[in-house]
């Protein structure tokens, strides 16, 4: 409120301070206008009309660049020879469909067979994988247990360094592992990076919890599969994860272990049709030209390499929420 003075004379000569009234003002609240705070972060902010379409735009380029691939192996997949012929190679219109491609290969054998054995190693070495990658990383993780920390230097070190290929093809050899499935398990049964991460996770658990335990009466194999495994779902899942995908998706040590092509995993068999243009007996393919790409030819590939997508992309949702959770949590707490 402002002050206005009156005409007037105090005791000391000055004039009297009046107070009076202002004039009624409107009541009604003004809108206000918003202010731009300098402080405020760019992702705090609502964004615009033209951010929001720019971002929408991005997505659907991500996500077309993604799906694109897929759809054009697909309907190459499922196309015709004239369909294919037409198109000079892969597909992108879909005409006339057909799964005799599919027919093709899964009667033959050598797929079926092939898809087999990559589900046996996939699932026996993923088990072993997890489970030997679970106990080091406990052992690794608890302060007390017995040279812990050489032995996680070993691993540290096997991260940097190899034996190298002709060092490991002769273990492989003297084992008696060649031809034998076992092959395609042992060499790369256990991963440092995947130990490093469990362990890391293991560390960060309260340790009041794991004590607490032990008053109990709990033994460390109690406390692992009672307690800490448990709280770490969402780790081993992701290791799991890891481990299951290397194993789908390795054929370089079924090059050099298993000569017997009735033990070939799916992926060296997809690598036979596909780079090197050579085709298996048994597979269905043995009267026609791989390279012409008639009906065995483009179209098996892309049949291949569909069933070899379909194990992954029925897994992967499954464990696809505890993937980012496990990771980051794996690596921060590190």
């Amino acid at each position: 409120m402002s002050i206005q003075t009156d005409v007037g004379q105090g005791p000391l000569g000055y004039p009297d301070a009046v107070p009076v009234p202002e004039p009624e003002q409107d009541a009604r609240p003004r809108p206000r206008r918003p202010r731009a705070n300098k402080n405020r972060n760019a992702w705090e902010g609502r964004p615009s009309a033209v951010g929001q379409a720019l971002k929408a735009l991005i997505l659907t380029i991500v996500v077309l660049t993604v799906l694109l691939p897929l759809y054009t192996v697909v309907l190459t997949s499922l196309s015709t020879t004239a369909e294919v012929n037409r198109a000079g190679g892969m597909v992108l219109v879909p005409g006339e469909l057909t799964f005799a491609a599919y027919q093709q290969i899964l009667s033959g054998g050598i797929v079926t067979r092939a898809a087999m054995v990559s589900i046996v190693v996939t699932g026996v070495g993923t088990a072993l994988s997890t489970a030997v990658s679970v106990l080091a990383a406990y052992g690794l993780s608890r302060p007390s247990s017995l040279l812990h920390r050489p032995i996680l230097f070993v691993f540290l070190i096997t991260m940097f360094f190899g034996a190298g290929m002709i060092p490991t093809y002769l273990l492989v050899s003297n084992l008696g592992l060649i031809d034998n499935l076992w092959a395609l398990i042992l060499p790369s049964a256990v991963s440092a990076f995947n130990v490093l991460i469990l362990r890391s996770f293991f560390m960060g658990i309260d340790s009041s919890i794991i004590e607490a335990a032990r008053i109990d009466g709990a033994g460390d194999w109690r406390i692992l599969w009672k307690i800490v495994m448990p709280m770490s779902t969402a780790v081993t899942a992701v290791v799991a994860l890891f481990y299951g995908v290397g194993y789908f998706n390795s054929f370089f040590n079924a090059m050099l272990y298993i000569n017997d092509n009735t033990l070939w995993p799916l992926q060296l068999v997809l690598r036979s049709f596909v780079l090197q243009g050579v085709t298996l007996p048994g597979s269905g393919a043995g009267q026609v030209d791989v390279a012409v790409g008639a009906v065995t030819g483009l179209p098996v590939k892309m049949a291949i390499m569909v069933l070899a997508l379909i194990p992954i992309l029925l897994v992967y949702p499954f464990v696809q929420r505890h993937f980012t959770k496990g990771v980051i949590f794996g690596a921060v707490k590190g």
